[in-house]
């Protein structure tokens, strides 16, 4: 946990200091002298980074589903949890 919480708080800080100008210019991904491809920095976080995450989250849910365990709320109401009871 204390290294995902310092991942997070890492791309948290990140984020938050990203100007426009700096999303909107290339990312370079190089292999030796070899430019592979040349995203933008925005581009690559929400390509890359936010949707990756999102589709482990979307095997999360399928493992627990297999394995009986209740599926928590992730996008909203699940067939499992009711949000708005309390």
């Amino acid at each position: 946990m204390k290294a995902f919480e310092g991942s997070v708080a890492a791309a948290s800080d990140f984020l938050s200091g990203l100007s426009g100008e700096r999303a909107e210019a290339a990312f370079r991904l190089m292999l030796a002298d070899r430019e592979l491809m040349a995203p933008p920095r925005e581009w690559l976080i929400r390509g890359w980074m936010f949707n990756h995450w999102y589709h482990h989250r979307g095997q999360l849910s399928v493992y627990l589903r297999l394995l009986d365990v209740p599926v928590p709320v992730i996008y909203g109401a699940s067939a499992d949890e009711n949000p708005f009871a309390g």
